[in-house]
């Protein structure tokens, strides 16, 4: 294997992290792009309703309990290449990825029967999400492991991946409702063509970033293809039985649950109840910037002294109190509840930018106790376990609105706008507060856990 020792005879290094950062920013541009704006688009451009539109968004999640593991033991069984054994996949799927987000937005459709138009968002949603992303998101996470051995290096891929998600949020955004909006009969709605127009700009970025990271990133450990006959029985009692598995996942899906919800009813409750997208530019752009400035230079240090379960408890109990705060104090000035936004999104950003070290922490864990690595499907049920968290929270604001009475006709009724105030707040109070429960009674990789792990692996590998 020249060409692998070529790799490793290259040093970890910027270009890893740069490489990695950009592979996430290729990821987000389709991923908060949906998460952020589709269930709004197919509500009020498209004309569903939006439980309908959250009800896919759960269906989905189904499918992807499917492919999401399917794609997992696809890459654990594929054969190393020159280019490695998880980076081929970024170049081979980055264009159908962001071709299948950019049809999801066809605002030209919105006159079609109502039928057409909820098939027109099944299939291309389901293309988009359950195959296609699938495809390229699953060896994404697991190359991680291949890139380095050292615990250090995978965690600072975690925090350059969670900068790379930032920019992308930060451009999506800050950017978005400035162009996607328009003022129609004094009233501020989303533009059909200009979110086309957004769609595919995002697109082509996405495959730029993917194509970056695929040649600047080098996978430096030979992961072997694991060729034991699957055995279904076994591969679930495994996955079951994993508590640090089990513990990660219902924090993921807590988190998502809050994090989703702020971003979806960010929607809503800055254009409709405060009639501000500017405020909801503002938002994504301080939120983000602290995520950056504060979250990213700490996150590793912290944890380190912390412990990574530890920091991430802590920080997403505190976003859970500032948003009780903000619920009790009813702010009236958008910009103050752009100020609530921002201190819990650094709590929740504590955790975003180590929790890939602690997808790594769940695999060494599994690998200690069963002397079986395997990358690709333990991060394919994390990875499905996400889109769970995506499609609950897309759901449940999706039900909450059409529960509160919100349609086309009463979007700007000032009770309806009254409820879509406390539901932009309770959401994300449940979601952080099951976050920090979940962390602390079932998650058991503490800081000395960890520690002892990373221990006993290097006395098996004779390091």
């Amino acid at each position: 294997m020249a060409n692998k020792s070529k790799a490793a005879a290259v040093p970890f290094g910027m270009k890893d992290k740069l490489g990695y950062m950009f592979g996430d920013f290729g990821n987000d541009f389709t991923f908060i792009l949906s998460s952020s704006f589709m269930l709004k688009f197919y509500t009020d451009v498209m004309g569903i309703d939006a439980a309908v539109v959250g009800l896919l968004m759960m269906a989905a999640r189904f499918v992807d309990a499917v492919t999401d593991v399917t794609m997992g033991q696809i890459v654990d069984r594929s054969k190393p290449t020159k280019d490695g054994k998880f980076r081929p996949w970024i170049k081979r799927m980055c264009g159908p990825v962001a071709i299948a987000s950019f049809l999801i937005y066809q605002s030209g459709l919105a006159g079609l029967p109502y039928g057409i138009k909820v098939l027109w968002m099944v299939v291309t949603y389901i293309l988009w999400g359950s195959i296609f992303y699938t495809s390229i998101n699953i060896p994404y996470g697991s190359m991680a492991s291949a890139v380095s051995p050292d615990p250090k290096d995978r965690a600072d891929l975690s925090t350059w991946r969670t900068i790379g998600g930032t920019l992308a949020g930060l451009a999506i955004g800050v950017g978005t409702p400035m162009f996607a909006y328009e003022t129609v009969n004094g009233n501020t709605v989303l533009s059909g063509p200009r979110m086309t127009v957004i769609a595919g700009v995002f697109s082509i970025l996405a495959i730029v970033c993917y194509l970056l990271c695929f040649r600047l990133v080098r996978e430096r450990v030979e992961v072997p293809a694991n060729n034991e006959k699957l055995k279904i029985g076994r591969l679930l009692k495994s996955l079951i039985t994993n508590r640090s598995l089990l513990g990660i996942i219902a924090a993921a899906i807590a988190l998502l649950l809050a994090m989703l919800t702020m971003g979806g009813m960010a929607g809503y409750v800055f254009p409709n109840y405060y009639g501000s997208p500017a405020a909801q530019s503002i938002s994504s752009l301080t939120g983000s910037l602290a995520v950056l400035v504060i979250c990213a230079p700490f996150a590793a240090r912290l944890s380190a002294k912390m412990g990574k379960k530890e920091l991430a408890f802590v920080g997403c109990l505190a976003s859970a109190v500032i948003f009780l705060i903000c619920l009790i104090v009813h702010p009236a000035n958008p910009f103050v509840y752009v100020g609530f936004f921002t201190l819990a999104y650094i709590g929740l950003g504590f955790f975003n930018t180590i929790i890939w070290a602690m997808i790594t922490d769940v695999i060494d864990d599994a690998e200690v106790k069963n002397g079986v690595r395997e990358d690709g499907t333990i991060y394919s049920v994390y990875s499905f376990a996400r889109k769970l968290g995506q499609a609950l929270s897309s759901g449940l604001t999706g039900s909450l609105l059409t529960m509160i009475g919100y349609t086309q006709a009463t979007a700007f009724d000032p009770v309806i706008t009254e409820r879509i105030f406390k539901l932009s707040c309770i959401a994300p109070i449940i979601g952080f507060t099951l976050v920090a429960v979940f962390l602390w009674f079932i998650y058991p990789l503490n800081k000395r856990r960890v520690e002892e792990n990373v221990e006993v692996l290097a006395r098996r590998r004779g390091k």
